[in-house]
């Protein structure tokens, strides 16, 4: 088991998370995750850099193992150029770069007007654009007519030595299935030891997972408390309200409902 170090970009500023992940490396974490969004769920938690720049500054900086935790390679950005990101990505992190991928949510990838769709139609195109991805990473000139996504006439010039990992995320039955017949990992929000069987099953045995643990550090516990449902009210949201709420300001709505203890108990 390794313990890796997350980097949540909705309330960090770009150099911050450099510098974080270089603090991180001197403190002997070998690894860390960031978050791919294009809004903070909320606006106090502030900000949202580019994820593929961060990587960049953490490439040159530092020699830890990176990751998306997770990139959605479906409607705000087409397939094809993440599949050029995390190409060049990995080859300036050789051999220390994997890509997450999972279906996204309303508050990222509503933003340039496209429809969106329902969780089903979304693991569909998971699966395609993961296809469309590793058609590229083999080089060469590529094209793709699928159901959801067309390539026409391209080539990765810059591609890393070794094929880029692709860890799928996955918080329900389905998409855990999906993570382990298409997947080279997982990647879940919690260790839940029945998605992982589900994982297993359908492939994934022996593959590498992953899952998230929220911590919250302060002087006292009471402060730790108030800082995590000040800034990080969204984790108590039951459901599908994470995935289907288009905007920061429908989360700062839907927040209003959530009690310290609905999100201290997960952190």
């Amino acid at each position: 088991m390794e313990i890796a170090y997350s980097l949540a970009s909705e309330e960090l500023h770009p150099r911050e998370m450099v510098r974080a992940a270089r603090r991180a490396e001197e403190t002997g974490f070998r690894s860390v995750w960031l978050s791919d969004h294009f809004h903070p769920w909320i606006d106090r938690q502030g900000q949202s850099p580019f994820v593929w720049s961060v990587i960049g500054g953490i490439a040159a900086t530092t020699d830890l193992r990176v990751g998306t935790a997770v990139t959605c390679p479906l409607i705000r950005t087409h397939p094809a150029i993440v599949a050029h990101a995390a190409a060049t990505s990995a080859a300036m992190l050789p051999g220390r770069f994997a890509l997450g991928v999972g279906t996204g949510e309303a508050l990222n990838e509503h933003v340039l007007g496209d429809r969106w769709p329902p969780t089903d139609v979304r693991l569909e195109m998971l699966e395609e654009a993961v296809a469309v991805m590793r058609k590229l990473w083999e080089g060469g000139q590529q094209s793709h007519e699928g159901k959801h996504y067309r390539l026409e006439n391209a080539r990765l010039y810059t591609l890393p030595d070794e094929p880029v990992p692709v860890m799928v995320s996955g918080f329900g039955d389905k998409s855990a299935a999906l993570g382990g017949r298409i997947g080279d990992g997982y990647i879940g929000s919690a260790p839940d030891p029945d998605l992982l069987r589900t994982f297993d099953e359908a492939g994934g045995a022996g593959k590498p997972r992953f899952a998230g643990i929220k911590v919250c550090w302060a002087d006292d516990e009471a402060a730790a408390r108030r800082t995590a449902h000040e800034l990080w009210p969204n984790l108590g949201l039951p459901g599908q309200l994470a995935q289907e709420l288009a905007s920061p300001a429908l989360f700062e709505q839907a927040v209003e409902l959530v009690e310290e203890e609905m999100v201290t108990g997960m952190v």
